[in-house]
């Protein structure tokens, strides 16, 4: 689980920059599917660890520590309507994100990974866009 403060850049960002081209819904926050199925983006934010960087300071949280994590962007699409416009949100999604410096978090590369029907919601395919960050307190 990321950090709070990874979460709320990630958060924000999308708020500002995604415009409302889909529904956008976060990990464990409500959503009702539609009856007809239609794209929306569902966003997980994993913070993988807290490296201690700096050596040194007399008290230990002095040093500097580094959180590394990713942002998955499942772009979810309707089964069977091919997989060029869930790529083309994928994309869009990851530039806004790519070689970003926001607040305290770094955002690193990112990738465009395989399509895979949605698992989590049915008749629905997932093509996830995956951006790796840092973020150092």
């Amino acid at each position: 689980m990321a950090s709070p403060e990874a979460f709320d850049v990630v958060v924000q960002q999308i708020a500002d920059q995604w415009g409302g081209l889909t529904d956008v819904v976060f990990e464990n926050d409500p959503y009702e599917l539609p009856d007809t199925p239609t794209e929306f983006v569902y966003v997980e934010v994993f913070g993988d660890f807290f490296d201690q960087v700096s050596i040194g300071a007399e008290m230990r949280d002095e040093n500097l520590w580094r959180e590394a994590g990713q942002v998955y962007l499942h772009v979810m699409t309707p089964n069977n309507t091919g997989s060029r416009r869930a790529r083309t949100l994928a994309k869009q999604l990851v530039g806004m994100f790519r070689g970003q410096d926001i607040d305290s978090v770094t955002f690193r590369d990112a990738s465009i990974g395989a399509g895979d029907p949605g698992r989590t919601f049915a008749n629905y395919y997932a093509m996830t866009a995956t951006v790796n960050f840092e973020r150092d307190e």
